[in-house]
């Protein structure tokens, strides 16, 4: 998670500078990317329905493994909230 919002910081301030200096973004409007957002999941829709039609079960195992790494790209692993926490080095 720590990536996307260095991420999401770094093209604020890209926008920041895009704004004050006059220059359009090249960026597709926000529109665009909610279209490239329905093709992604059109994707997965066509591969969900293939596997239901053939017999296989939908479940949210698939989904979260196939279907998610797909339009969401692989996301960074989250940390265990009940794991213990690591002890500290206490070398000098």
């Amino acid at each position: 998670m720590n990536a996307y919002l260095v991420t999401l910081g770094l093209g604020l301030v890209v926008g920041v500078i895009y704004g004050l200096s006059g220059v359009r973004s090249p960026a597709p409007p926000v529109i665009a990317l909610i279209g490239l957002f329905g093709i992604l999941a059109g994707e997965q829709a066509v591969s969900a329905g293939k596997r239901y039609l053939a017999g296989h079960a939908f479940t949210a195992d698939w989904l979260r493994q196939h279907a998610a790494p797909h339009v969401m790209g692989h996301l960074p692993p989250q940390p265990d909230p009940h794991a213990a926490p690591e002890p500290k080095d206490r070398r000098a």
